[in-house]
């Protein structure tokens, strides 16, 4: 087997006189140019705290390649910070990102013909915007998270960005003062690294070792420990090892692999974007990977890790009792995960999991028999109000039914402007509307409007359901990705005011008081707005995105009937 096979296309010959030339400027000499290269992609910028040491990881990395005998070249893609983004225009832009970083580290991995591929992500949609471009290429490729962040502590009490969030609300309402906000907000977040808790990074993250295109315990290094240079180092060697036994993202990333990834959502409470990503990134596997399927392995998997939003935990407390690995092995041990997956190690899960055990004196994780609750973190609803699916994250939650009049936005900002002039009354079933894919576009997150509703007081007497999304901050009877989503004239678009709404997250429903027959008729006088924007890159994700059901995709692959056009063309 040539570990040359893609550079050489591009370095080797005669005709390639000139491609070398340009090498040869940025330092490379005859060594270098006669070894295999290999990407090193990042989502490094100074827009987000999540970003800010993948520069100095990839460093470390490409010293390791350097020295297992190959060629390192680093690139970046871009990254949103959905913690900046939160709450206003800018969050549409933050599920886009993710098919952009996916596009742009092919583009530049096809462009230049690299053998193989090292990805460093930080923020939350890079995980698997570059998870799903190691997919597409299919070249020998290891991931690696850029690290949580460190926990901020104000009067004996861990902070994360969520509690930020919230005491905005709090303070609307007078239950603190200005000062008492300030002094969250500079505590909250003590420096460089993602969201602390099992929010939508640090779950993508444990889904990046479930799934196996990461090393065992890369997912629970703080970003600025010391001690994942072990890993980055280990990382570097790790893709050269593939490269030379040949094992490629499609060999690891199958169907039980997927199982596996969502069995860990369920178990840790984690991210309602989950559900959008791993069909995402299952596409790009040539995987048909559901909503249904996933739903099936919720109900089947215990939740029995006690971590933020819904439990007491930050993702720093689960590294300093063994990190995702000890879950992991629960869930192997209890037959609920696939130990015979392959992992980037060249090993399969139940070979790298052969020695860890469940530690002793710690609440972090439960023993599996006796968790938290017998089925997992997340709940799929169905109903007349959402034929396709919605989700919502059940973990921590006590209250999981609820039945109440409809509140009507039309936009994220006209709820928030409600509820920050205490609009909003116990009982009310609050709707976002024409926030989906399509109708956002962009699906934002509701994360001000929720922890908004928490800081009042409201979080636990109010409902709220949105054809948007959701922060994997975000806690309370809260559901997301109605599909068919207003914008296309899903039912979530023909509710009116004071319609009474009904949730059942324990039976997995969610319906409207309203008849097929009155449905039908309003359905018949809708007119589908015109689009937000009309050009530009959110335009263009407008016609091309489809429904949250498949998650939010883009690449959607040629059928049958379309080659034989081409072929005809």
């Amino acid at each position: 087997m040539d570990i040359r096979e893609k550079s050489k296309i591009a370095v080797a010959g005669p005709e390639r006189a000139p491609h070398r030339a340009m090498y040869r400027a940025m330092g490379l000499g005859d060594k270098e140019l006669g070894q295999p290269f290999i990407g090193v992609a990042s989502t490094w910028n100074e827009v987000t705290p999540c970003n800010l040491t993948l520069h100095d990881q990839a460093v470390v990395i490409k010293e390791a390649i350097l020295k297992s005998g190959g060629t390192p070249r680093e690139f970046t893609a871009i990254s949103v910070s959905d913690g900046i983004a939160m709450g206003h225009e800018g969050m549409k832009s933050s599920l886009i990102s993710r098919e952009v970083i996916a596009d742009s580290v092919e583009l530049v991995m096809r462009a230049h013909s690299y053998d193989a591929l090292v990805g460093i992500a930080g923020c939350d949609k890079s995980l698997p915007g570059m998870m799903m471009a190691m997919l597409r290429l299919n070249v020998p490729s290891v991931f690696v998270y850029g690290g949580t962040i460190m926990p901020g502590h104000l009067n004996g009490k861990d902070l994360t960005i969520v509690d930020v969030y919230e005491a905005v609300g709090s303070y609307n309402v007078g239950k603190i003062t200005k000062e008492e906000l300030y002094q969250i907000e500079t505590h909250a977040c003590p420096g460089a690294g993602s969201c602390g808790g099992q929010f939508t990074a640090n779950t993508m993250a444990c889904v990046s070792e479930a799934i196996g295109i990461a090393l065992p315990l890369s997912s629970s290094y703080p970003a600025i420990d010391p001690e994942r240079k072990k890993i980055l180092d280990a990382t570097g060697k790790a893709v050269m090892s593939l490269l030379k036994s040949g094992i490629k993202p499609k060999d690891i990333m199958t169907k039980k692999a997927f199982e596996n990834a969502a069995r860990v959502v369920a178990a840790t409470g984690g991210s309602t974007n989950a559900v959008l990503h791993l069909p995402a990134m299952a596409h790009e596997a040539g995987i048909n990977f559901t909503i249904e399927d996933i739903e099936n392995i919720f109900h089947q998997t215990p939740y029995f890790v006690d971590l933020k939003p819904g439990g007491k935990y930050v993702a720093y407390d689960l590294h300093k009792v063994g990190g995702i690995s000890v879950v992991l092995k629960q869930l192997l041990d209890a037959g609920l995960f696939h130990g015979d997956c392959l992992t980037v190690t060249g090993q399969t899960q139940a070979e790298n999991l052969q020695d860890i055990k469940l530690p002793k004196d710690q609440d972090v994780v439960y023993p599996i028999n006796k968790p938290l609750s017998s089925t997992g973190g997340l709940k799929i609803l169905k109903g007349n109000l959402a034929p396709e699916g919605a989700v919502v994250k059940v973990a921590g939650l006590l209250k999981l039914q609820h039945k109440g009049p409809a509140k009507i936005f039309n936009s994220e900002q006209d709820c928030f402007h409600a509820i920050i002039n205490k609009k909003i009354k116990a009982g009310d079933v609050l709707v976002i509307r024409y926030e989906g894919p399509k109708g956002g576009p962009g699906m934002r997150e509701m994360l001000s409007v929720t922890a908004a509703l928490y800081g009042q007081g409201l979080g636990t007497e109010c409902a709220l359901i949105t054809d948007g999304r959701f922060s994997g901050g975000t806690r309370g009877l809260m559901i997301g990705h109605v599909a068919p989503e207003a914008y296309v004239g899903g039912p979530i678009g023909l509710i009116q005011e004071g319609d009474i709404i009904e949730i059942n997250a324990e039976s997995g429903t969610l319906n409207v008081e309203l008849s097929n027959l009155e449905l039908e008729k309003r359905k018949l006088k809708w007119k589908q707005p015109k689009p937000n924007y009309p050009s530009g890159a959110l335009a263009k994700y407008a016609k091309l995105v489809g429904s949250a059901k498949e998650g939010a995709i883009t690449n959607y692959a040629l059928t049958e009937e379309d080659i034989k056009e081409y072929v005809r063309a």
